[in-house]
């Protein structure tokens, strides 16, 4: 199906989007890919804290409970009904596999009543567009560092929906390893915040190994494992000390192979996504870099984490290029970019 930008300019492009790949059930209303009518989500934080984790049957029954409400929310509150949608967007993967079939399997229901287009999403490829929500001036190509709890990738976006990998993690992901590191130091779950927010009471004066690879792949394993055994060996040390100098090694550790990427491209836009770059740290090192000739996109706070906005977004730019799915499309927990 192919969808010129002639047709696609003579009205607005209402994008639909359904997010569900782990514990976060969102909906959205995105309107030409870049303006948000509505953007709503439902998080299961609370529920899983209790666990230490993400449970993956807890969030697939969750998302059921509440997929239906918050598509309803989000239509309601963007001041349009089922019929004005352009098309239907949907997170199909990766993710954990009950969870984004509850999406998928929503999404195909409402595409099929309502006659409407479905689009498959990445989950990547959305955590990389919520930077065109935040920022109406980036255009592609650039490069986009993805950092969340399941995914480390440096990603040269040649075009719209066109990604290139040219670095990701060889074993944890960064917020992986924020989030063990929490845990075992007593913080809890999620890591992430909970570290960043000790991370200010504390200096930097703890020395780690930073590992040095070839080309621009990370490893957090070492970093983390320094961590967890440090604090076994003596349960006093300074948990805020602890959590700076992790937290600037990680940050060196993601601008050294960012610089590295955007020199070899002869890129000067460097974009931020995923739920790690709502760090404060991290998004304070790299706007430092902006005195270096670079300019530095990312988006704000709650585009950050897992939402419907983001998947909309990236659901539209594949709409006006013709990436239309059928009604076989399935759920790909380890589906590549």
């Amino acid at each position: 199906m192919e969808i010129s930008m002639a047709d696609t300019e003579k009205k607005d492009v209402l994008i639909l989007a359904l997010e569900s790949s782990c514990d976060e059930t969102a909906a959205a209303v995105v309107k030409n890919g870049r303006t948000v009518l509505s953007n709503i989500i439902s998080s299961q934080i609370d529920l899983h804290t209790l666990y230490g984790g993400v449970v993956p049957e807890i969030a697939s029954r969750k998302h059921m409970e509440q997929i239906n409400q918050v598509t309803e929310q989000a239509l309601k509150e963007a001041g349009v009904t089922l019929d004005d949608i352009t098309a239907v967007a949907v997170t199909y993967g990766p993710g954990l596999v009950g969870a984004l079939l509850v999406g998928v399997a929503f999404a195909k229901s409402l595409a099929f009543a309502a006659d409407k287009p479905l689009v498959g999403v990445h989950h990547i490829e959305g955590h990389i567009s919520a930077n065109y929500i935040e920022n109406p001036d980036l255009e592609p190509p650039f490069t986009c560092l993805v950092v969340s709890g399941g995914h480390t990738n440096l990603v040269l976006v040649e075009d719209y929906g066109v990604y290139k990998i040219i670095g990701r993690t060889r074993d944890d992901a960064a917020g992986e390893a924020f989030d063990k590191v929490a845990r075992v130091i007593g913080l809890g779950y999620p890591g992430g915040p909970k570290v960043d927010k000790l991370a200010k009471e504390g200096v930097a004066d703890i020395e780690l190994p930073k590992p040095h690879l070839d080309g621009m792949d990370f490893s957090f394993s070492g970093i983390k494992t320094a961590i967890i055994n440090m604090h076994h060996k003596n349960p006093n040390v300074n948990r805020a000390n602890l959590c700076m100098s992790f937290e600037k090694d990680v940050t060196e550790i993601l601008l050294e192979n960012t610089i590295k990427a955007a020199k070899s491209l002869n890129i000067t836009k460097i974009a931020l996504a995923g739920g790690v770059s709502a760090n404060s740290f991290i998004r304070q090192e790299f706007l430092k870099l902006q005195n270096k000739g670079y300019k530095i996109y990312y988006p704000e706070l709650n585009l950050c984490t897992d939402n419907a906005a983001m998947i909309a977004s990236a659901g539209y730019y594949n709409y006006i290029s013709g990436k239309i799915s059928d009604m076989y499309l399935n759920a790909i927990p380890n589906l590549k970019i």
